[in-house]
């Protein structure tokens, strides 16, 4: 961002009975355990799971071994800087992209063993995408196949933003790991706006960063092929994380298995699959995974080749919560800071769809924020009941 760009208090961990104080002390701690029992890890791999148990709860943040693949990358993220610091006290969306990345060392994830490459997630992931739930939702798209084409695209896009309830991380340290109640709505909601940048008959390039896979996933693909098949895009790219991530992101091999989920299905779901599947073979669709993706920083400091992809991009749609702290920064903005001032940096027209669960919030009206407050005080931040449609469609014409 640039010398005239808003600014606010980077949100730490520090201090006891906040979100993301809890986050690292109770969320990280039921990860761990669900990691462990998840795959039939060997003595070596649950050693390292309970040492990361101790050292990310009580202890300091120690520097990657020395052959790690990554290593100097993550000391061009700062990690030098942070070495020695208690976790609580670095900004929190570092530490907690760092716990994730200590998590994929501590199984073996990088290392030349018979674990290397394999997702510690998958089982949580894999659940979920074949779900009774999953065949329900996909089955309901039939309702869709007659509605106009506008009508479709609402539904769609209303579909990509609610499927960020799907979100594993968030789930599991939530009463019960029960499904909420329906949302009583948006706080925010720009989709309007958003349509009108993707007209029909476009044939510009809608950039998707992805957020969860499973059953948050098939509806942001549902999306993309509803667009595509429509004319409003003539090309999608999707960006999904290279490694695993953050519990339930999304990377390649997730997106493989939704294809799959979805061409195995009946009706319009099947037909979206296979527009999809057709799609990603004539370059229609692709999917990257960006090294940044997994960066601990926010998207203001995006590398050079990352802002040239979203610059071309007729939009860019940052889905969940995560993303939402990237673009915005992972501050505690005054809800009611423009969302257009804290993306001005972004290279083109940019969206973010998100459901919060995270204190970052911006784009709020006054009275909005005065009403979420005296009914819930500032439960309404983290308790993934309310949304977001925002929309930046022109931001700063240097991206600075």
């Amino acid at each position: 961002m640039s010398d005239a760009a808003p600014t606010a208090p980077v949100i730490r961990a520090a201090t006891p009975g906040s979100f993301p104080h809890s986050t690292l002390a109770d969320r990280h701690p039921a990860i761990i355990r669900q990691v462990r029992d998840a795959l039939p890890y060997g003595p070596a791999q649950r050693r390292a799971l309970d040492d990361l148990l101790e050292n990310s709860t009580g202890g300091v943040i120690e520097p990657l071994p020395a052959d790690a693949p990554d290593r100097e990358r993550w000391r061009a993220w700062g990690l030098d800087s942070h070495v020695g610091q208690s976790w609580f006290d670095v900004p929190w969306l570092w530490s907690e992209s760092y716990f994730y990345r200590r998590l994929l060392g501590a199984v073996g994830y990088f290392g030349p063993g018979a674990w290397r490459g394999v997702d510690p997630f998958r089982p949580s992931k894999t659940s979920e995408l074949h779900s009774v739930a999953t065949d329900g939702e996909l089955a309901a798209l039939d309702e869709l196949r007659d509605s106009p084409a506008e009508e479709r695209d609402r539904a769609l896009l209303s579909g990509a933003l609610w499927g960020n309830r799907a979100d594993l991380s968030f789930r599991l340290s939530s009463e019960g790991g029960q499904d909420r109640a329906p949302a009583p709505g948006l706080v925010a909601d720009d989709s309007d706006l958003l349509l009108s940048l993707l007209p029909p008959a476009g044939n510009g390039t809608l950039c998707l960063v992805a957020d969860n896979a499973g059953r948050e996933l098939v509806p942001d693909l549902l999306l993309i092929a509803q667009f595509l098949t429509e004319g409003r895009v003539g090309r999608a790219v999707l960006h999904v994380k290279p490694d695993p991530y953050y519990v339930s992101d999304a990377t390649t091999a997730d997106v493989i298995d939704a294809l799959d989920r979805l061409r195995s299905a009946s009706g319009l779901a099947a037909e979206y699959g296979e527009t999809l599947w057709s799609a990603m073979g004539d370059g229609r669709l692709t999917v990257r995974a960006h090294p940044f993706s997994c960066s601990p920083l926010p998207y203001a400091d995006m590398p050079d080749d990352l802002r040239a992809d979203f610059a071309d991009a007729g939009l860019t749609l940052f889905k969940g919560d995560l993303n939402y702290r990237r673009l915005a920064g992972d501050r505690y903005w005054p809800p009611t800071t423009p969302f257009d001032e804290v993306t001005a940096y972004f290279p083109g027209p940019v969206a973010a769809l998100r459901i919060l669960k995270s204190e970052v919030v911006t784009g709020l009206t006054p009275d909005t924020e005065a009403a979420l407050t005296a009914a819930e005080g500032q439960k309404w931040r983290t308790d993934g009941t309310h949304a977001l449609i925002q929309v930046n469609p022109s931001p700063g014409p240097d991206g600075q």
